[in-house]
């Protein structure tokens, strides 16, 4: 284990913290809770994505609860029932009985360890909300079903008042450099990220800040169809919402190109950026790529001795993360 990764009881200490602390707008008190982590680290917030939401539970129309969790409840009441949903319905009909969800952001925070681009933490917390989502039953079209019931095709819908305040909730807390060397694809093949990373360490890039200054990383963790578990990681730019698409054509070379890389990098905020959204991202199309390695060929010298390496290197052999 890394001894940047928390025990078990300290990660258990920090959930029930960040749990106790009612969410604001720039976070100061849930960062005064993680830079207690560990001593000469600090987190800093990162970005957010949200759009969201989860299942929630079941509310009378006086807005008592009834359940906490509407797939169980509505498993208990379908036994209840002997397995006859019809007479669930019967049951259920005249309550006027809603259904809530859980709606939700996560947000990143990161605090950097060490000079690799991989050395960092990732702290993952999701601010949630439970709001009014559906009446639970549909007169004009009850559910024949228990999944009809718990995921209605053309559900009911209402307007998404709140029911409860909004709560902080720890998701998770990755070491990066971990995740990296054990990251793979479905098919058992190890990810390509490691490249990046050390085409990152050789660039101009690396000094303008920590490489998690720039972006941080999408964990997905599921089982293959042997059901060993896998590990795959992609990178999300910190930038994304200040970047535009290349204006691309098939004739773009020389001043033009270099003056949209130019101006990609300035909008992302580093140098070679262009490059590593090729890799990482998708902004800059491959097009762009093989277009600038013919300019090198044609004696053009725009491109910086790293990023022109950046590119030969990656024209002779293709990659994404």
């Amino acid at each position: 284990m890394s001894t940047h990764t928390p025990d078990n009881t300290t990660l258990n200490n920090l959930a029930a913290a960040i749990g106790d602390i009612p969410p604001r707008p720039h976070h100061a008190a849930l960062l005064e809770v993680a830079n207690r982590i560990r001593p000469g680290i600090t987190f800093h917030y990162a970005l957010n994505r949200g759009g969201w939401y989860r299942p929630g539970g079941v509310m009378a129309a006086d807005g008592r609860r009834v359940a906490d969790s509407l797939e169980q409840w509505a498993q208990s009441e379908l036994d209840d029932c002997g397995g006859d949903m019809h007479e669930l319905v019967e049951r259920q009909a005249d309550k006027g009985l809603l259904v809530t969800r859980h709606t939700g952001r996560t947000h990143y925070f990161v605090a950097a360890y060490g000079p690799a681009p991989a050395d960092f933490l990732q702290l993952e917390i999701e601010e949630l909300q439970e709001v009014l989502d559906r009446n639970l039953l549909d007169a004009g079209n009850p559910p024949d079903d228990l999944q009809g019931l718990i995921e209605p095709i053309a559900p009911d819908v209402l307007e998404a008042q709140p029911v409860g305040a909004p709560r902080y909730q720890f998701r998770r807390l990755i070491d990066v450099r971990q995740a990296v060397a054990r990251a793979s694809f479905g098919d058992g093949r190890k990810s390509e990220l490691p490249r990046m990373l050390s085409e990152w360490s050789h660039s101009s890039a690396a000094a303008r800040g920590h490489f998690s200054d720039h972006w941080i990383v999408a964990l997905r963790e599921h089982q293959d169809r042997y059901r060993n578990p896998v590990t795959s990681v992609s990178l999300v730019s910190r930038h994304a919402r200040e970047l535009k698409p290349f204006q691309w054509n098939i004739e773009l070379s020389g001043v033009e190109l270099s003056a949209q890389f130019q101006a990609f990098d300035r909008a992302a905020g580093y140098p070679s950026a262009w490059y590593f959204h090729l890799v990482a991202g998708t902004f800059t199309p491959p097009k762009i790529a093989y277009a600038a390695a013919r300019d090198l060929d044609a004696g053009f010298s725009y491109l910086p001795e790293t990023e022109a390496v950046l590119v030969k290197s990656w024209v002779a052999a293709p990659y994404s993360v």
